[in-house]
């Protein structure tokens, strides 16, 4: 099937409630046979009217759309408006706001901030190779948040010794000629960055890091150079310029777009900038907007994320 290639065919492709239709059965089920998401069963046939499909089985639930079992799953918004949302995130290099979104699709910004979160929770990786097969890997670490001397006085750090004052903690891992891993932790400390690297760094690779001190505590495991950023930022091919580079493409996406970031989200906002790196066009790689879009539609399914789970309020849902 022949897919848009630019935003603007995107937005006339996608406005064809039958051209999202095949599009997400191509997704789901790229042999092209539709199957019940509940028993399985291909012995299905789609009501044209109601835009739903029926499963012939006997059990209790039918009647299915193609957003059961997917990040789309009991959202009231049409596929005409999720896919094109899909399409801005994935390819604005800074990111965008919920309220253009809004403007653009024709939802409330409610309802664009809640889209805009859950494409970023479809954005995270599940399950990938660890990182150090091909290339030094660079570690670094960097915070977020607000100056204190702006904050309110009751939202200031009582230990203003803490690493950060008080800012939100992310730690990069950045492959050279491959792939970033990051992901926001407690603070700097060895119980926090070691099951990190454990995780995402394949034993025996090389690593390299600046002077902080909890690293040499931390790499036992791993070939490791230090870049002591008090007298020299590059020595031969020891430096941390990559993950740097990520932390100003991250950060201007933050204090330009988004503007606030609540750290129990930013996890999320971290994911959809490094889904944009890993996808980013290069010689060897050579993506366009439409693939970056497809890869990321691919990783709706299987995900779900609840308002309640979302705004943290699983407790206060009726039983």
């Amino acid at each position: 099937m022949e897919t848009p290639k630019t935003l603007r065919e995107a937005i006339v492709y996608f406005s064809d409630a039958e051209n999202c239709r095949q599009f997400m059965v191509e997704i789901r089920w790229p042999d092209g046979v539709v199957r019940c998401p509940y028993c399985n069963s291909d012995a299905v046939s789609y009501l044209e009217k109601a835009k739903l499909y029926y499963c012939k089985a006997k059990h209790a639930k039918q009647k299915f759309s193609l957003k059961i079992g997917t990040i789309f799953e009991d959202s009231p918004i049409s596929l005409e408006k999720w896919l094109p949302a899909f399409w801005l995130l994935s390819n604005c290099k800074n990111g965008v706001s919920s309220y253009e979104v809004a403007r653009a699709l024709g939802v409330t910004q409610k309802s664009a901030w809640f889209m805009m979160h859950r494409i970023r929770f479809a954005m995270q990786e599940i399950e990938s190779p660890k990182l150090g097969g091909g290339g030094p890997v660079e570690i670094d670490e960097t915070f977020v948040g607000g100056k204190v001397k702006n904050m309110h006085k009751s939202k200031r750090p009582k230990d203003a010794s803490q690493g950060g004052k008080g800012k939100a903690v992310v730690l990069g891992m950045l492959e050279r000629g491959g792939k970033v891993r990051a992901k926001v932790i407690k603070n700097r400390s060895k119980v926090n960055v070691a099951p990190v690297l454990k995780e995402n760094v394949a034993v025996g690779s090389h690593v390299i890091t600046d002077e902080f001190s909890t690293y040499p505590f931390v790499v036992d495991a791993y070939t490791h150079e230090v870049i002591n950023h008090a007298m020299e930022y590059v020595r031969d091919h020891v430096h941390t310029n990559g993950i740097e580079n990520f932390w100003s493409l991250l950060k201007r996406g933050i204090n330009g777009t988004y503007v606030a970031v609540e750290p129990f989200h930013l996890d999320r906002y971290v994911a959809e900038q490094v889904f944009r790196f890993n996808n980013r066009a290069t010689k060897d790689n050579p993506l366009n907007d439409a693939d970056r879009f497809y890869l990321a539609v691919t990783q709706v399914l299987g995900k779900r994320l609840t308002l309640a789970e979302l705004t943290g309020k699983m407790d206060e849902r009726p039983n």
